[in-house]
């Protein structure tokens, strides 16, 4: 089975986006892709990082043991004001290639409206430089978020839409995190001269 981590980039407690990452958990245990004890959620709303890191300790302690753990993630990003929101930003600033790199990662954007898009574009130009995570040339875009992925039924065709273009989603990261396994095994990230992207 493999170990998957899912990042739901929202600050606020009981947030639409930690909504959607126990959904996508649910399904990843429903396609087989993953069993309950490699399937993580790590809530920043719930366990939110204090901004600008000084040391491992408090909630990343936690957070950087399950990602070093994990074959691949699924980041989620809520869109506040055309961009995407600063808890995911600051996840960021601590994840570095110890934990990230050479994994796929899954972007997923979140949007009460008809936007989400933006978190997409500045999250691939920008968050993956340090920590070298590998985004899937394919995501998601969960528009209207209130109304879907709300149960176990889909109660809409858009709600229908989503959930069968998460479930795609969901397979080629799958595909990715085996095929990139030794890809990672055989990259010497120790190197001090290449610490940091270009």
């Amino acid at each position: 089975m493999l170990n998957i981590v899912l990042v739901a980039g929202s600050s606020r407690d009981n947030s639409q986006s930690g909504k959607v990452a126990r959904f996508t958990r649910e399904r990843l245990l429903d396609l087989d892709l993953a069993s309950p004890s490699s399937c993580t959620v790590i809530d920043l709303g719930q366990g939110p990082l204090p901004l600008w890191p000084t040391d491992d300790t408090g909630p990343w302690a936690e957070y950087k043991q399950l990602l070093q753990a994990a074959d691949a993630v699924v980041i989620i990003a809520p869109e506040w004001n055309g961009m995407a929101c600063p808890a995911i930003k600051n996840f960021f600033i601590y994840a570095s290639k110890a934990e990230l790199g050479h994994k796929p990662g899954l972007l997923v954007g979140v949007s009460s409206g008809i936007g989400g898009s933006y978190p997409i574009a500045e999250l691939r130009a920008s968050s993956y430089k340090n920590c070298r995570l590998c985004y899937l040339p394919e995501h998601l875009i969960v528009r209207g978020v209130e109304k879907v992925l709300n149960g176990a039924d889909a109660i809409s065709e858009d709600d229908q839409r989503i959930r069968a273009r998460l479930d795609y989603g969901l397979d080629i990261l799958a595909r990715y995190a085996v095929a990139l396994k030794p890809v990672r095994e055989a990259i010497d990230m120790s190197i001090p001269a290449f610490t940091n992207g270009m």
